[in-house]
C-alpha cells in the first residue's frame, strides 16, 4: 500500500474501501472491501428497553469530540472478546489528523471525571463510517452508540457503515447488505450534505430516535 495520507483516506472510503491492519505492532495496512457489508439502518435502528432505561437515568455524561486519540487508544485496548486490535499507531495518526480537520469525530461516555466508554468513525457527505468501539463501564459503549445514532438522523445523516456486522450491533437493528448494494447508498450519501451536530441536549436524544 502507497503512504497514507488523510486525502487518500477519504478517497478510499468515498470509493467503498477501507483500511486495516492485522494487529497493534504491525506497520503495515492493507485495503478492505467486503463482499457483504454492514450497515445500521438509521430509521429502523432498535434501542432496547433496558438500555433505555439506563439512558433515562442519565447514568453519563456524554460529550463529543473532547478526547479522540484516547477513544481511539480505547478501541484499540484487548478485551474479553478482543485480544488482538487492528489499530496500529499509523491509524491512530491519521484519523487524528481527520479529525483535526473536522472529518472525524467521537462520541465519549465519561462517567466520575473519566473516560469509560466510546466510538469514533468518519463524516463523509451524508454517511458516517463507524470504526470501533469500547467500554470499561456496563453499557458505556451502548450509551455512545445511542447517542451518536441520535446526531446523525438530527443531522441529516443517511448511512451508518459499520463495516462488519456482530451479534452486539445486531441487537440495534444492525443488517448485512451485498457490496453493490452497499455502493449504490454510499454514492446516494455522497451526493447529500449533513452536519454532524457535537452539542445535542441529553433531553433530545430519545426525542431524536422517536
Amino acid at each position: 500500500m502507497a503512504a497514507l495520507t488523510p486525502e487518500l483516506l477519504l478517497q478510499a472510503y468515498a470509493a467503498g474501501i477501507f483500511p486495516m491492519a492485522e494487529s497493534a505492532d504491525d506497520p503495515e495496512l492493507y485495503w478492505v472491501d467486503p463482499v457483504r457489508r454492514g450497515i445500521l439502518p438509521l430509521d429502523a435502528f432498535h434501542v432496547p428497553r433496558s438500555l433505555r432505561r439506563t439512558l433515562r437515568r442519565d447514568i453519563f455524561e456524554i460529550r463529543c469530540d473532547t478526547a479522540f486519540t484516547a477513544v481511539m487508544r480505547g478501541c484499540a485496548e484487548p478485551a474479553a472478546d478482543r485480544r488482538q486490535t487492528w489499530i496500529n499507531d499509523e491509524i491512530i495518526a491519521l484519523y487524528s489528523e481527520l479529525h483535526r480537520r473536522g472529518a472525524a469525530h467521537s462520541v465519549e461516555a465519561w462517567y466520575e471525571g473519566a473516560l469509560v466508554g466510546g466510538l469514533y468513525g468518519v463524516e463523509l457527505g451524508a454517511a458516517f463510517f463507524g470504526e470501533s468501539m469500547f467500554s470499561r463501564v456496563t453499557d458505556a459503549s451502548k450509551v455512545a452508540l445511542v447517542h451518536l445514532v441520535a446526531r446523525l438522523r438530527r443531522g441529516g445523516f443517511t448511512l451508518l457503515d459499520t463495516q462488519f456486522v456482530t451479534a452486539h450491533l445486531q441487537r440495534f437493528g444492525a443488517i448485512e447488505i451485498s457490496r453493490r448494494e452497499y455502493h449504490a447508498r454510499l454514492a446516494a450519501a455522497l451526493r447529500r450534505r449533513a452536519q454532524f451536530p457535537v452539542k445535542l441536549p441529553a433531553a433530545d436524544v430519545l426525542a431524536a430516535l422517536a
